[in-house]
């Protein structure tokens, strides 16, 4: 989404740049810099107008001006900690070294990356929040004191960016707000910074508030990566990175796993977590009462400020702390091994608006889980802080064995959307100034006088594949973790053997669980493994077995159906469960006579509600929601595709269109899944289905040699299995119709197989904006969530939008520096009516558009008038040589209350005439 720069956001800019200038000449410590910036006085905050002192947000409240909240040196605040008997908080990397940081995450070698969100809150308006002068830096103690005493900027100039994830040596993964594509930033040459990007996967984001879009990438103990918000894991593979539909995890900012590998999701605004029964691909289950009585009330210190969003009745009176959870941040279950083992296993996360982290005790009875706040008999939490700029927002184990605690310390921590003015909440905010406190951060550790840190340092980075086996065992479950990615990234297969030795060997459950998933993810686990494994007395291998083999089955070995099958009799109520939930979400055959029967058999809660919950799935048909923006007809039509690609093209571009492995590292044909070939422009999947593909593709050869054309199918099957592709398999492309397989027939001919460079040349090239493209609009409407937009934000995934009524003559015009020719114009009618200012209807495309031309951006020709009816809005014209290029609306929906919205424009044609397979372009 393209930036505002109006004087308001350019002011906070300079602002901010001054301070840090200002800081770093003086050498003046930014807590100094932040009192010097309070007010005097302040007179008294009034009403609203329209206030009423009856209401409850209003009754009792003290609007006289108050001493600004002071910020302290870490010292101070660390005195301000409250604590159970023994632990201690001390600080480990603060500001003016790092700013407002929002996570952490550690690499191979025990280097600390900080997600630095730079721009967040530095007004109550939230001024600049989608600048680009955020960044992710690195950090690494060099003298072993305790302190991250050096750091370099890994990478900078980022628009408030949604996660980092170390992935492999010296590269992480991270994205931007109100993006799409996930990107691998690299440093090559050592120097701490990254100068290589690549793009992961695309298909990631969303648009929207910074604190509604996906967060916190996380590999899973599966090998596979998830996050916040999005209903699908992705995992990287050989033949591509591929994808997979999960349940809704219902999370915002928190991401962490337990022993077993099972995910627990944070809710975010809930202020408890969101999804933790179950992992999450195997769907959602419902389950009362998995939160204990009091779950919900938080025990924080007497802070006295009462800045509570839901006003007065958010406050615990006299003391002014929060009497509800209103937000959650960053958990993690602890695993470390230098806190009292008391700890291990428990969940941690932080609720940053009353100030604490919270200890949560899973107990688990019968196959489901129920949460506990560990001091609820007390009223109190793990740690509390009298400090009311405290915010932690991340908790994680780290390399030492300790619990690092993220703390973005500042004095707002509601984004602006609800600190409007007028509201409670921005009342508080300006009685005591805490809208002046920004720029700081502190990155603490907690430690128990009965244990030391681990000096280790781990030098993950710098080893071997082989020497990482040894760490599959370690006491801390951070060691284990890494050592099972950095093996897996590897893709040393020749580990096989030693892999296999802690596998039946060790007596240690722990490494015997990340040795089998290092050989999943290696690719060398196969169906025996998993049947001796599926008959081990410990339960929890059992079930590792059971999940483990999974990706077996659907690769095609149906043998292990019936090991699913009887472990739904298990004697464990935790094994039988999982027997059930892999049966299920692997679509067994016999599925709801098993599972009533496994009903019949067990009288266990957790069976009776998840077994009962799959059969009413089962009754009602319940499936993917990945097909619920598509009508009957394309349903079907994909269903058609699906049982081709099944009898045909499963063949040799394999199950999940990764390739079918040939031998020697080969593949019988190129991969499709996730394939940004196959998403690009339709006519190059056409190309290749109806007249066949031959010869090297991106320099590389298939042992398949020829993709044999489809000539004789008919046009419907032609578009069958070409949506097919586009749209299942990790791609979600447009769908393709029989006419425009019939047009494209007619166009091409009875021609043989493309080359590839040929099919490339022969197809329209998306025409990509750069600044010398000038947009303009007859109507613009700021986007309601992260920021405003422009008329060139119709390009970008945040999109552009009139935000009012769709009227006839209503226009947007493109001017280009140099004539093109264009051929084909696509973009997306946002349907989310929480994401446009007023499109509070579902399908805010433009109901009919007159397409124009110009040569001198003063005249206007008609091209041609066409008529959408979807949210995927993709027309045709007859090739145009132009300058400027216009849409008008000549027709309106018949109902109020529809925009015109446009996102993810592609223009399609050439900078200069059409060339081959297409009609001369019109110069009139």
């Amino acid at each position: 989404m393209p930036l505002r720069t109006n004087g308001r956001i350019l002011a906070a800019s300079l602002a901010v740049l001054a301070f840090l200038s200002a800081c770093s000449e003086k050498k003046q410590h930014p807590v100094d810099r932040v009192i010097g910036s309070f007010s005097d006085s302040l007179p008294r905050i009034p009403l609203p107008a329209d206030a009423d002192t009856a209401d409850a947000k209003w009754a009792g409240i003290d609007l006289e001006p108050k001493t600004p909240v002071r910020p302290l040196y870490p010292e101070e605040s660390a005195k301000k900690f409250l604590l159970p008997p023994g632990y201690r908080m001390e600080p480990v990397l603060t500001e003016p070294e790092i700013e407002q940081p929002g996570a952490i995450a550690f690499d191979g070698n025990g280097r600390m990356y900080v997600l630095e969100l730079r721009t967040y809150m530095l007004t109550a308006d939230s001024d600049g929040e989608l600048d680009p002068v955020s960044r992710i830096s690195r950090w690494e103690d060099t003298d072993d004191d305790g302190i991250y005493d050096r750091g370099t900027v890994f990478v900078d100039s980022l628009v408030f960016p949604r996660f980092v994830l170390p992935y492999g040596k010296d590269c992480i993964l991270a994205m931007e707000s109100n993006q799409d594509n996930v990107y691998r930033y690299t440093d090559t040459d050592g120097d701490g910074k990254a100068d290589r990007k690549e793009l992961f996967t695309n298909r990631y984001g969303r648009a929207g508030n910074v604190e509604h879009q996906q967060a916190f990438m996380y590999y899973g103990m599966d090998n596979w990566l998830y996050s916040t918000v999005n209903a699908f894991r992705v995992r990287e593979t050989a033949a591509g990175v591929i994808r997979e539909p999960t349940g809704y995890n219902r999370a915002q900012w928190g991401l962490t796993h337990d022993d077993d590998g099972k995910l627990w999701f944070l809710g975010g605004a809930s202020g408890v977590p969101s999804y933790f029964q179950f992992p999450i691909h195997y769907g959602n289950f419902e389950v009362p009462g998995e939160l204990a009585e009091g779950f919900e009330v938080p025990w924080g210190a007497p802070v006295g400020v009462a800045d509570m969003q839901g006003g007065m009745d958010h406050v615990r009176k006299p003391d002014g702390s929060l009497n509800r959870v209103t937000g959650a941040a960053g958990n993690d279950i602890y695993r470390g091994d230098r806190l009292p083992r008391e700890l291990y296993g428990e969940l941690f996360y932080g609720e940053p608006v009353a100030r604490i982290v919270r200890r949560i005790h899973p107990e688990v009875q019968e196959g489901l889980t129920t949460l506990h706040n560990a001091y609820q008999p007390e009223k109190s939490e793990f740690l509390r802080s009298l400090d009311p700029l405290f915010r932690p927002v991340d908790l994680t184990t780290a390399p030492d064995g300790t619990l690092y605690v993220t703390d973005m310390y500042r004095g707002i921590i509601q984004e602006g959307q609800w600190v409007q003015p007028g509201s409670y909440l921005r009342a508080k905010i300006e009685q005591y100034q805490l809208d002046k406190v920004v720029g700081l951060g502190r990155i603490w550790r907690i430690t128990h006088d009965s244990l030391e840190r681990d000096r280790t340092r781990p030098d993950m980075l710098d080893k071997e594949p082989a020497e990482l086996v040894a760490y599959l065992g370690h006491p801390n479950g951070w060691w284990r973790d890494k050592a099972q990615q950095l093996i897996v990234l590897s893709g040393d297969k020749s580990l096989g053997p030693e892999l296999q030795g802690v596998l039946w060997s060790d007596a240690n459950p722990n490494a015997r669980i990340h040795a089998l998933w290092c050989l999943e993810g290696l690719g060398l686990l196969k169906e025996e493994q998993v049947r001796r494994l599926a008959a081990d007395d410990n339960p929890r291998i059992r079930i590792q077995a059971l999940r483990a083999g999974e990706g077996l089955v659907k690769a095609g070995a149906t043998s292990l159906e019936a090991l699913y099958a009887g472990l739904m009799q298990d004697a464990d109520t935790d094994v039988a469960l999982q027997a059930m939930l892999s049966s299920s979400y692997l679509e067994l055959d016999s599925l709801e006579a098993r599972v009533s029967n496994a009903l019949e058999s067990s009288d266990q809660r957790g069976i009776q509600l998840v077994g009962t919950q799959i059969l009413e799935g089962l009754q009602e048909g319940a499936g993917g929601n990945s097909h619920r923006d598509l009508d009957t007809e394309q349903i079907a039509s994909l269903e058609r595709g699906a049982v081709i690609y099944n009898e045909l093209c499963i063949q040799c571009h394999g199950a999940g269109g990764l390739g079918k492995p040939a031998g020697n590292g080969r593949l019988m044909a190129p991969p499709l899944a996730s394939s940004i070939r196959v998403q690009d422009h339709p006519r190059y999947a056409l190309g290749a289905i109806l007249h066949g593909l031959q010869g090297s593709i991106d320099g590389k050869d298939y042992a398949g040699g020829i993709m044999v054309g489809n000539r004789e199918q008919t046009d419907q099957w032609i578009a069958d299995i070409t949506s097919f592709i586009r749209r299942e398999m990790g791609n979600g492309a447009s769908l393709v119709t029989a006419e425009e397989v019939a047009e494209f027939r007619e166009d091409t001919g009875n021609r043989g197989p493309y080359e590839y460079p040929e099919l490339l040349a022969s197809i329209p090239r998306e025409l990509k904006p750069d600044p010398s493209w000038k947009m303009a609009a007859s109507h613009t409407q700021p986007v309601v969530i992260g920021g405003s937009a422009s008329p060139a934000a119709a390009f970008d995934f945040g999109g552009w939008t009139t935000g009012v009524d769709q009227q006839e003559g209503m226009w947007y015009r493109i001017d280009f520096p140099d004539p093109v020719s264009l051929y084909e114009i696509q973009f997306d009618a946002p349907a989310n009516g929480t994401v446009w200012a007023a499109a509070k209807k579902p399908a805010a495309y433009p109901r009919e558009l007159s397409v124009q031309a110009s040569d001198d951006g003063q005249t206007w020709r008609e091209i041609t008038r066409v008529r959408p009816d979807s949210l995927e809005v993709a027309f045709k014209i007859p090739p145009t040589r132009l300058r400027a290029l216009r849409l008008e609306l000549t027709d309106t929906p018949d109902e109020p209350g529809i925009p015109w919205s446009m996102r993810r424009m592609r223009l399609y044609g050439q900078q200069g005439n059409m060339q081959k397979n297409n009609p001369k372009p019109e110069t009139r």
